[in-house]
């Protein structure tokens, strides 16, 4: 398992990320805003692919977005895909559901 970091500057727009070896390998483009959280998004190196990076990111985010009661927002496909794919385990906090 990776190390996920969050940057988020003052404005609330930032990323969360993993860094290995000094070089970032994976990414996901954030904005928080009042109570809601949108995911633009998420990006994993070619070379670092198929480790489960995204998931570890996305698992990163649904929890800062629990433990700060936020709605997310999922712009971003990847996520979106996950939120619509296991819909029960995310229901608490995707705004947009289109159920």
């Amino acid at each position: 398992m990776q190390n996920v970091k969050l940057d988020l500057d003052k404005n609330g727009r930032g990323h969360f990320y993993i860094n290995e070896n000094n070089e970032q390998i994976a990414e996901m483009v954030i904005s928080v805003s009042g109570n809601e959280l949108t995911v633009y998004h998420t990006e994993v190196s070619p070379k670092a692919e198929g480790k489960g990076l995204a998931k570890e990111l996305l698992n990163e985010m649904v929890t800062y977005a629990r433990k700060n009661n936020l709605q997310v927002i999922a712009l971003c496909p990847y996520v979106f895909a996950q939120f619509k794919r296991h819909s029960n385990d995310y229901k608490d906090i995707w705004k947009n559901n289109p159920e």
